[in-house]
């Protein structure tokens, strides 16, 4: 217990006062106050879970609503400026249906699809662009093969929108197919984009490796920009088809949930420790009740205290601690006496100290913040000499004060 306890508890009990705080409202305040937590609790929780439901997935390569670096909005927003109108769908359905005449139909690999699925949706449009360098796409559009990459490339070809796109760096060629235009064709022959047109049904599929092209970190670079403008400014509108797993018809590679990757007895064991938890909530709260007023039953005295702690320190033989409390008490009293702030050092108390005895600095140093006595009679020659300084200290200040 210390001083200042020993003083306000003194003095509570001389004015008539309680420690004891004022007992609270009744059990329905309590009960308003905690069914107001709970309500804020859940208008919280719910409007977070709305949030997350109504929050669009940005994630993937080339996703044209996505402002990182591997989305591709800015492209998006250029084509837009052409006057270009797109529809973002992540529904094959209604990209199928989107997707007729007057319309591009823009995708990137559809993994999530079957081959049928895949093949159903890219027939269902006039003008299809893939942003992808799929293997399997190559295959079942019969557009070629994978090559090599490709490096800066210029459009060689006779497509006339790539006509005014300057080279490009093609992170991926292709090695066309013998009915399959090439633009883009390094000095091997492979080509950066493929282009092929169904003469029957003037169908055209245009694919090129775009992650590295069309990406919003990339898209200032080379003839990127014109690249993304000549493959998706050529109609009206476009259709753009972000492929999901939720929207696909495989089921091999769609990733695992957490339902799928946890055992079937967490979800039991986290509802038991739930129950568990609100029990002893419960149990251990009833234990609290309203505080209630009683009289103190005794007064302390601050003498009484310090007499028990020096009988405490007189009885384990801390002169160590005992020589430290003294200090400390002398430091904080000899910095009062020179104007010095309560929390001076000891060794700025010493050297202030010193400026008013006249005697070189750092002659005090050992005496306030020295090694600690190993005897009680090393404590009582501290004790002593600390005495002595502050004597010297008082008389020194008094005497200046007093000078004319």
């Amino acid at each position: 217990m210390s001083a200042v306890t020993d003083d306000t508890t003194r003095a509570d009990a001389v004015g008539g006062r309680s420690t004891a705080a004022a007992p609270p409202s009744g059990r329905l305040g309590r009960a308003l106050g905690w069914l107001a937590i709970v309500v804020v609790v859940v208008v919280l929780a719910l409007m977070s879970l709305r949030l997350l439901i109504i929050a669009p997935d940005l994630s993937g390569p080339l996703n044209p609503e996505s402002p990182g670096p591997n989305g591709a909005k800015a492209i998006a927003e250029l084509t837009r400026q052409e006057g270009v109108q797109i529809e973002i769908t992540r529904s094959r359905t209604v990209a199928a249906a989107a997707g007729g005449t007057g319309s591009t139909l823009v995708l990137t690999d559809p993994a999530a699809l079957s081959d049928a699925a895949a093949m159903e949706l890219i027939e269902s449009a006039d003008r299809v662009v893939l942003l992808t360098s799929s293997a399997r796409m190559l295959r079942l559009l019969d557009l070629g093969e994978r090559g090599f990459p490709a490096g800066l490339v210029s459009p060689g070809c006779d497509l006339v929108e790539f006509s005014r796109v300057g080279s490009i760096d093609a992170d991926r060629a292709f090695t066309p197919a013998s009915d399959v235009t090439g633009c883009f064709s390094d000095t091997r022959g492979d080509a950066a984009v493929l282009r092929s047109t169904d003469a029957q049904t003037g169908q055209s599929i245009t694919m090129v490796d775009a992650t590295g092209l069309l990406a919003n970190q990339h898209l200032a670079e080379n003839g990127n920009a014109a690249l993304g403008l000549a493959l998706l400014a050529q109609t009206d509108e476009v259709v753009w088809y972000i492929p999901t797993f939720e929207d696909g018809d495989r089921t091999d590679g769609a990733p695992a949930t957490l339902g799928d990757l946890t055992p079937d007895w967490l979800t039991p064991a986290i509802v038991l420790l739930l129950l568990a938890g609100v029990a002893v909530v419960v149990w251990r709260g009833r234990r609290f009740g309203p505080l209630v007023a009683e009289s103190l039953p005794v007064t302390v005295r601050v003498s009484e205290t310090m007499h028990g702690r020096a009988r405490l320190t007189a009885q384990s033989a801390d002169a160590a601690h005992a020589a430290s409390a003294i200090r400390d008490g002398s430091r904080r009293r000899l910095a009062a006496r020179l104007s010095l702030s309560p929390t001076a050092a000891a060794h700025e108390v010493a050297d202030a100290a010193a400026d008013r005895l006249r005697v070189p600095r750092g002659s005090l140093h050992e005496l306030l913040a020295g090694a600690p006595p190993h005897s009680d009679h090393d404590l009582v020659d501290i004790a002593r000499r600390l005495a002595d300084l502050e004597t010297a200290v008082d008389a020194a200040v008094h005497t200046e004060r007093n000078l004319p």
